[in-house]
């Protein structure tokens, strides 16, 4: 079957009950990662002198969480791939699930600090141009 530019095949697609089961382990990766960006962005300029100076055997008291903390985010922003959930925007914790609606491949889409999932958009769209989802269950 030919597929049009704007069509996705995605490797999982959620009910949105199956989107809402994983927020509380979505909530765990994401804020993981928050903390270790947070990590990241306050030991930055000490890793960069460091590493400027790595061929003069320098170092960095910071060296140990700066990685750590790359692993940290690597590890479950991995996590979260493997569940099949799309993340757009690490700062906001903003997720897509792929969903079929009408026939068709849309986004779910939630965002950390939400109790569920109560937002779609088109693929083609994002965050900005979400709609709410019907009360309809034939809608979802």
């Amino acid at each position: 079957m030919a597929h049009g530019e704007n069509e996705i095949t995605p490797e999982r697609v959620f009910s949105l009950s199956e989107a809402n089961h994983l927020i509380p382990q979505l909530q765990n990766h994401l804020s993981t990662v928050q903390e270790g960006k947070e990590v990241l962005v306050r030991t930055r300029e000490e890793v960069s002198r460091a590493s400027a100076n790595a061929a003069f055997g320098g170092g960095t008291a910071v060296g140990r969480p700066y990685v750590k903390s790359l692993l940290d985010i690597s590890t479950h922003l991995q996590a979260i791939h493997e569940l099949g959930v799309v993340v757009k925007d690490i700062d906001l914790g903003l997720c897509d699930f792929p969903h079929i609606r009408n026939g068709r491949v849309v986004y779910l889409c939630w965002k950390l600090g939400e109790k569920e999932v109560r937002w779609w958009h088109e693929v083609t769209n994002g965050y900005k141009d979400r709609r709410p989802i019907e009360e309809d269950p034939s809608e979802i």
